[in-house]
């Protein structure tokens, strides 16, 4: 992969980013209740590793906007747990809350635990499907290099991506968006049969408070399931 400086730039910004939504995170008192309302599918938020849901606000605000009933998975907290564990906590917040028709709205590793929920959990049947963000679908050849170990499940070889890989029939219910450039996952985001939405853009966290991603959610939550693969957005 050849990083031009408008990678580097995109980069240098996407982690300005990164640590202006985790102090926010941290600060910020305001409570994921009130976006609870509305007469649209609803919709469940799963935000990536390292982070709460807070770090995708601006998209729950426009989808909220847009009348959708959003859910937060208080469970999750930083998204720290292994890929079934948090997807457990996302199938238990689908079944408390009694919804049906749902939307998941994930960022990153939460790609990774929406899919798990479609194909490894009895909520499936509750799922019409997902939209991710910048999701790691094929595992990113960067884990390797990782000191955590939360960061290094993201390696291809783990076996839970290659688990959701083998299954590829829930993909046509998934809408992936990505940027031209994602600085943490050089293998990309586009996922064989499914949707997938390029954006003309350098970025890994800051597509969420970009408005061509917040325009192609409302257009995929609008009209799911119907096929645009190979779009790409300027």
């Amino acid at each position: 992969m050849t990083v031009g400086i408008r990678d580097l730039l995109s980069w240098a910004q996407d982690y300005v980013y990164a640590a202006e939504r985790q102090l926010r995170a941290i600060t910020s008192r305001s409570g994921p209740r009130g976006f609870q309302t509305g007469d649209g599918c609803p919709v469940v938020i799963i935000p990536g590793v390292y982070e709460t849901w807070k770090f995708l606000q601006p998209l729950i605000t426009r989808v909220h906007d847009a009348g959708h009933p959003v859910y937060v998975v208080d469970r999750l907290s930083w998204n720290l747990a292994p890929v079934p564990d948090a997807a457990r906590h996302v199938a238990d917040l689908i079944f408390e809350e009694r919804l049906a028709g749902v939307v998941l709205l994930a960022h990153s590793k939460g790609g990774l635990i929406g899919k798990f929920v479609m194909t490894g959990h009895d909520a499936g049947s509750r799922i019409a499907g997902m939209i991710a963000v910048a999701a790691p679908f094929s595992g990113s050849s960067y884990a390797r290099y990782m000191l955590s170990p939360g960061l290094r499940s993201f390696a291809a070889s783990n076996e839970h991506i290659t688990g959701l890989n083998a299954n590829t029939e829930t993909n046509r219910k998934i809408t992936s968006i990505f940027a031209r450039f994602d600085p943490h996952i050089p293998e990309g985001s586009a996922l064989a049969g499914a949707t997938n939405i390029e954006i003309d853009a350098g970025g890994h966290f800051r597509l969420l408070a970009d408005v061509r991603v917040a325009d192609a959610v409302l257009t995929a939550l609008a009209g799911f399931g119907q096929p645009r693969d190979g779009m790409s957005v300027e």
